[in-house]
């Protein structure tokens, strides 16, 4: 089941727990709920076993909303009300993506991990500043991927690729469109300076994914571009983004984001996945099989056996979060290394920066 609107603000996927932790081992607090992924990081540390005691927002109401959802947390007076606490390892945020990296480090310098939505960053500045702390404190900076990470069809691709069932994996090629349904957007949503760009928020998404399936521990963006093609009233708004980026491996990646769902559509947006190897190719219909299966989680597999297509929901579950918990406990490096987590982030910076405004192109050759 997931607990979801038509347009994702608060898609909040529920698997089966499978505690790695006993109550009260690991204790975490929820803060800056901008986004309504807040609700599947918690949800998904709460499945593996970890303890919610508090949660902290400026605006009053959205704490309210949040402790409605989770009613076992405490509702705090303050954030240094949840730093200043002892017990609390962990601190889950969904701040306005400008104002994740200030929030991370002051996070990480009360002595505490930090699980941040994505996209992480809005500007490499942060980033290298967010990697300074990190070796400073010693703390973590984890990212909460969810389109490869909360999503059983995706890591049920990764165990596939990983016994080799494609051989060598030398392209990924990814969509990722979502629902714009403008009206629910808070105002920042709208504000570049504060979303950081399409290829920066929603395709960071695309680039954890293809260095993960495809095992780079680098990539060079070739080419990116950007438009605003139908929403003239919010100028600063990109619908769409695509780049082509080659790992340093040698394997390939083109990826497409938008805000162009359309409202027939059954859910927030048809999100696929394609892996091709030298010996096969994995696709991924993760939320929906348009016409067929309104409920997702479809992996299809062809290689030298055949084909063969695999209905993967509430059966695989979503290991990172306990793979997270315990390495914050353990001070390991399972779930997802610190340097996967930033070189993703560099990346969609990096293609934001580099990207081509098409409506700019299209003016000059006029």
């Amino acid at each position: 089941m997931t607990a979801q609107n038509k347009d994702g603000m608060n898609y909040a996927p529920e698997g089966k727990p499978n505690h790695v932790v006993e109550p009260g081992e690991f204790v975490f607090a929820a803060a800056a709920l901008d986004h309504g992924h807040i609700y599947g990081m918690c949800n998904g540390l709460i499945e593996a076993g970890a303890t919610l005691k508090w949660v902290y927002d400026p605006e009053p109401a959205r704490s309210r909303a949040f402790a409605d959802k989770f009613p076992q947390v405490q509702i705090a007076d303050s954030l240094e009300q949840v730093l200043g606490d002892p017990e609390v390892r962990l601190v889950a945020a969904a701040a306005v993506p400008s104002e994740r990296c200030a929030l991370g480090l002051q996070v990480m310098d009360a002595g505490k991990d930090y699980f941040t939505d994505k996209t992480p960053f809005t500007s490499l500045d942060q980033l290298e500043a967010a990697r300074r702390k990190v070796k400073e404190t010693g703390q973590k900076y984890a990212v909460y991927y969810s389109e490869r990470l909360h999503v059983e069809s995706a890591v049920y691709a990764g165990q596939l690729v990983q016994k080799g069932a494609i051989g060598r994996v030398i392209q990924v090629t990814g969509f990722g469109p979502h629902r714009l349904n403008a009206p629910s957007r808070p105002d920042w949503f709208f504000e570049k300076d504060k979303y950081g760009g399409i290829l920066c928020d929603i395709g960071s998404h695309q680039i954890e994914q293809f260095l993960f399936y495809a095992g780079c521990k680098d990539a060079k963006v070739l080419h990116s571009k950007v438009a605003n093609y139908n929403n003239p009233d919010y100028p600063e708004l990109e619908d769409f983004g695509d780049a082509t980026l080659v790992g340093d491996n040698g394997a390939t990646q083109y990826f497409r984001v938008d805000w162009f769902t359309p409202d027939g559509l059954g859910t927030w947006g048809d999100g696929r996945t394609i892996i091709l190897g030298t010996e096969g190719y994995i696709e991924l219909r993760k939320y929906i099989d348009i016409a067929r299966d309104p409920r997702g989680e479809h992996v299809y597999l062809v290689n030298g056996d055949g084909e063969q297509h695999f209905e993967v929901k509430g059966k695989v579950g979503y290991p990172y979060f306990g793979q997270l918990i315990l390495d914050c406990l353990n001070r390991t490096e399972n779930a997802m290394t610190q340097e996967h987590c930033f070189k993703a982030a560099e990346l969609c910076l990096k293609a934001q920066e580099a990207a081509v405004r098409i409506d700019q192109v299209l003016q000059t050759n006029s």
